[in-house]
């Protein structure tokens, strides 16, 4: 019995009440620094989430993520069906085979986890007889297991599962424009193309004499598994777009244009509605069309220009451009027309014959102009079989589809419905209130959710300021005038 406390007796043999009062300011002194210690993480935490966003996620957030995932890993596997066995599940019985449940699960290994801005990236390896296909349904239950926004399967690799893992949806904010960098001048080409971005007006933009295939690369927004959104006329030579008023369009088309117009490439422009939407890029324009006449002569022009380049490939024995010497190399041409109704719909019989001579020169760019160079955007309100059928022949030589909200099924099914039928609901369901949500076609998921970048007028106007002197001058081709 301890002196001084009758019936206490000490739980631990050898520490006494005197050893334990003498440890008592050592540990109110440990409790209260321990305490301290949290709330200046906390305090700590909380102003980096509102002063560096991404800071935090690295010290804080990412941490945390790391914890749960480790910890809910076998719960959710068991519960989810994720596990597989070392064991067969099926033995004899006499005559008989007999087949049950394996009683020791094997969990598959999570690999590979690895902070991301937009939230992580990790790696699931597959036990032999496992297929990707109960880990794509479990998606939603990772989500809620780990509490973050959506969690994207990616099950392309053979013997393994690929997670991106999102804490936020990328889609409910305004993306930011990309960082202004220009390219050093030691850089090579294909280079410089990759980072030269949006420039200031009082920047001289850095671009190289001859285009490379990554000149045709866009930077236009952010998908909704939070990698970049780019337009790529590589991948996908033409492009349908089509979007309702206020849907986002016209600036879809200016973020594209920012980025194109810092590199060695010609933009034609062909605007029927008297040029209302093009004109803020004329300065930048090799050619702009302001009505149906115009822009019949305009794609005459260029259909001309394939037959030259078809001629020149011929002589250097080259299938693209892209096989030519770059000393003899065309420079790639981006035709954008805004609104295609207006090149179809006709009001008299006297419009019909220039109307059929707009769209089959239209039609014509886009059958051949993929390998010569020559691309092709198209947007418009709205797209619809009764243009007539020559439409629907434009629209099989669009492969790049990009539908932002419209108000009608058919322009959804138009744009989405031959090569992604399941896209169209996806289509349907944009929140109207938010701007610049589309549906587009990715390379290498089918389709995706996007968000393109917000352009301001001024820093439009700023980019075709300082990108105006770099508009090629094309055979028979008259630039706009200011």
């Amino acid at each position: 019995m301890t002196p001084g406390i009758p019936g206490f007796a000490p739980s631990f043999p050898g520490v006494t009440l005197e050893r334990l009062q003498s440890w008592l300011p050592t540990i109110i002194t440990v409790v209260v620094a321990v305490c301290a210690v949290i709330v200046a993480l906390a305090v700590v935490s909380r102003l980096l989430r509102r002063l560096a966003p991404r800071a935090h996620w690295y010290l804080f957030g990412f941490p945390l993520l790391r914890l749960r995932m480790g910890h809910s890993w076998r719960h959710l596997c068991l519960n989810a069906g994720l596990t597989g066995t070392d064991r067969p599940t099926t033995g004899q019985l006499g005559p008989l085979l007999v087949k049950g449940q394996p009683i020791m699960p094997v969990l598959p290994l999570l690999r590979r986890i690895r902070p991301r801005s937009f939230g992580a990236t990790a790696v699931i390896l597959l036990h032999p007889g496992q297929i990707p296909e109960p880990f794509v349904n479990a998606a939603e239950a990772m989500a809620h297991a780990w509490g973050v926004h959506a969690v994207r399967v990616d099950a392309r690799l053979r013997g393994r599962v690929r997670l991106t893992i999102l804490t936020a949806d990328p889609l409910t904010s305004q993306p930011s424009e990309p960082t202004t960098k220009a390219a050093e001048p030691s850089e090579p080409p294909a280079r410089q193309a990759a980072v030269t971005t949006y420039l200031p007006a009082t920047t001289a933009p850095v671009v190289p004499a001859v285009a490379v295939p990554a000149d045709l690369v866009a930077e236009t927004g952010h998908r909704e598994d939070g990698q970049q959104w780019v337009i790529d006329l590589v991948t996908f030579p033409h492009w349908l777009v089509t979007g309702a008023t206020q849907s986002g369009k016209s600036t879809l088309i200016n973020a594209a244009v920012a980025q194109w117009a810092t590199r060695p490439v010609a933009l034609v422009g062909i605007d029927c509605k008297g040029g209302m939407e093009l004109a803020p890029h004329a300065p930048r324009l090799s050619a702009l069309a302001t009505d149906r006449a115009e822009a019949a002569n305009i794609l005459a022009a260029l259909v001309t220009e394939t037959q030259r380049r078809m001629r020149l490939c011929r002589q250097h024995g080259a299938r693209n451009i892209w096989q030519l010497p770059p000393e003899v190399r065309p420079v790639p041409v981006i035709v954008i027309v805004d609104e295609l109704a207006e090149l179809y719909l006709v009001a008299s019989r006297a419009e019909k014959d220039e109307a059929l001579r707009a769209t089959t020169h239209l039609l014509r760019l886009a059958q051949l102009g993929a390998a010569l160079g020559i691309h092709v955007v198209v947007a418009g309100q709205r797209v619809g079989s009764d243009f007539g059928p020559g439409v629907t022949a434009l629209r099989a030589q669009l492969a790049g589809r990009i539908c932002l909200r419209v108000n009608d099924e058919e322009t959804v099914k138009m744009t989405l419905g031959d090569l992604y039928p399941d896209a169209v609901e996806a289509a349907q369901q944009i929140d109207p209130a938010v701007k610049g949500i589309a549906v587009t076609t990715a390379d290498d998921a089918g389709w995706i959710r996007a968000r393109s970048v917000y352009l301001s007028p001024e820093q439009l106007a700023a980019v075709i300021a300082a990108t105006a002197h770099l508009a090629p001058v094309l055979p028979d081709l008259t630039p706009p005038a200011a």
